[in-house]
């Protein structure tokens, strides 16, 4: 059970990068006037409110299997999100983009800094997971 915990994890956090850096890119070709500022919005906007929902399952399911440390290492990120979504400022606004253009790719890569640490951890504890489950499998077929 513990190996399946830390694989859902893994891809789980895997996603959250993946989005976190694709919010980072749009931001980036924003900036370089690669792309329009409507297209933008849209993109980053489409993927906003998944990305609260995925991060608050990650986090939840860490407190559901007791693993306190990963739980209280993800639900600063949760509270933020829920904060942001109260507040209504969880979407890209279109008219005030690039004032704060710089604040939000900053926001962006403070988040994936956060994952990339998350994603280290995750990785350590699948690896070392897959290790005691190996070696508990080698175990019994000794037993016999």
């Amino acid at each position: 059970m513990e190996l399946l915990l830390w694989a859902l994890s893994f891809f789980i956090d895997l996603a959250l990068m993946a989005s976190t850096f694709y919010q980072l890119v749009i931001l980036t070709d924003l900036e370089a006037d690669y792309i329009n500022i409507y297209d933008t919005a849209s993109r980053i906007n489409r993927i906003v409110i998944p990305e609260f929902i995925v991060q608050g399952v990650l986090c939840a399911v860490f407190l559901i299997t007791w693993h306190w440390f990963m739980f209280l290492m993800t639900v600063p990120l949760a509270c933020y999100h829920v904060m942001l979504f109260l507040k209504r400022q969880h979407l890209f606004d279109v008219t005030e983009a690039f004032r704060f253009l710089s604040a939000e790719k900053k926001f962006r890569m403070i988040k994936l800094g956060f994952y990339l640490a998350v994603f280290a951890i995750i990785t350590f504890r699948l690896a070392l997971s897959v290790f005691n489950f190996l070696s508990d499998a080698e175990d019994a077929v000794h037993l016999f």
